[in-house]
């Protein structure tokens, strides 16, 4: 244990792997944020914290089991030509589950109900914290195989992964208040699980679309997005006067 402390090539591997763990993290804290503002007010906070750490120990468990999440990647069965792997199911599966809740999620949203003096759906608790783990599951898997293939060492994965996700915790809870306030910045972060779904597919039928790609494009739309906020924003002090 002592020698890995005083590796310095051992702390350059925690640093660039708990790293890339915070942005694959990103797309949990979007779905877990608007999965929560599905729920009342007083639950929202306890319905993220749950999340995370269902995350977290979703996250460990794979750790521990590498030879498993290794054996994900091994074909299972042949269609056409196209060897399907456990892994490959998962993302389909994960993704279509994405693409369906984000559109549905949208629709919902466009369609105004709270405008049109219709209350919204309020889901249950369960049934939020069920839907958080089933995407935790698909999260966690590009993430742990991220980490064995970033560090040999068992407890720097960890570690990288405990840093990680003690800072989504702390990013959370402002993120999802954030898109709570805001509809057009609930709508990019939908659109981005659409992304996310899609690139999910496409990495399950063999067609890998770097994440680096996605991120950019959501970036980009969230610059020009709080370019317009600081524009609303300044209008409506100008009126205000």
């Amino acid at each position: 244990m002592f020698d890995l402390l005083a590796d310095p090539n051992v702390w350059a591997s925690l640093l660039t792997l708990t790293a890339l763990e915070i942005v694959l993290g990103i797309d949990n804290i979007i779905f877990i944020s608007i999965m929560a503002s599905k729920l009342p007010a007083h639950q929202q906070h306890k319905a993220r914290q749950i999340g995370l750490a269902l995350a977290l120990l979703t996250r460990l468990m794979l750790l521990a089991s590498i030879a498993w999440v290794a054996q994900l990647t091994q074909p299972m069965f042949t269609v056409l030509g196209w060897a399907v792997s456990g892994r490959d199911l998962i993302l389909i599966g994960g993704g279509l589950f994405l693409l369906a809740k984000g559109t549905l999620e949208i629709h919902h949203t466009v369609e105004g109900h709270e405008e049109a003096g219709t209350a919204p759906k309020i889901a249950s608790f369960r049934s939020v914290v069920i839907q958080i783990m089933f995407l935790d599951i698909v999260f966690s898997l590009d993430s742990v195989i991220t980490a064995v293939g970033m560090s040999d060492h068992l407890p720097v994965m960890i570690a990288a992964v405990v840093i990680a996700m003690a800072v989504m915790l702390f990013a959370s809870g402002p993120v999802g208040d954030f898109v709570n306030r805001h509809t057009t910045v609930k709508m990019l972060a939908l659109s981005f699980l659409l992304l996310v779904g899609v690139a999910l597919v496409a990495d399950g039928i063999g067609f890998h679309i770097p994440k680096g790609y996605l991120y950019f494009a959501i970036a980009f739309s969230a610059l020009v997005e709080s370019l317009n906020l600081m524009a609303l924003a300044r209008r409506k002090k100008a009126a205000g006067h």
